[in-house]
């Protein structure tokens, strides 16, 4: 990737994720970042989606619009956390950009497929530390993205995480 190329911070408002961007400054400053957030699109219809079988549905009737507000509302979040992420990546010195994505499969793949469509030249995630069972059940994003970027990627420890 060339050298004018943004890096991009995966930024989901969590301490993990704040360290990441201090690092990025770090690293990278004045380079531009794109300070990226995914949301989940299908989450709010999946879960007001009445249950055919009426065993087990929701609670309320499933309406059409109440789910289209809480989609909105779901982007706007991830907007405003994007954009609290991107004030953070300016005072580190870089020249930085709110984006909030959807993710359609999992955070893994939105965050190397938003890497791959603005053609970052490296990719920052913060770890949270998690291990064992934990890591297990709950999976690891950087771990994931680490495994499948094309471009490198820097996994910055969870500040809390002792080696």
């Amino acid at each position: 990737m060339a050298d004018d190329s943004p890096v991009l911070i995966a930024y989901d408002g969590s301490e993990a994720a704040r360290a990441a961007v201090r690092e990025a400054g770090a690293l990278f400053a004045p380079c531009e970042a794109l300070v990226l957030t995914v949301w989940e699109p299908a989450l709010a219809e999946f879960m007001m989606m009445p249950n055919p079988s009426g065993v087990g549905g929701t609670m309320l009737p499933y309406d059409p619009e109440l789910a289209r507000e809480v989609e909105r509302s779901n982007e706007e979040h991830a907007q405003a956390i994007a954009a609290d992420g991107a004030t953070l990546a300016q005072a580190a010195g870089l020249l930085a950009r709110a984006l909030a994505e959807q993710d359609v499969t999992s955070p893994a793949e939105a965050i190397v497929q938003a890497a791959e469509q603005q053609r970052a030249r490296a990719i920052v995630i913060g770890s949270r530390g998690l291990r064992g069972l934990k890591a297990r059940l709950l999976g690891s994003t950087s771990t994931e993205v680490l495994h499948k970027a094309a471009v490198p990627v820097v996994v910055v420890r969870h500040p809390d995480e002792s080696s």
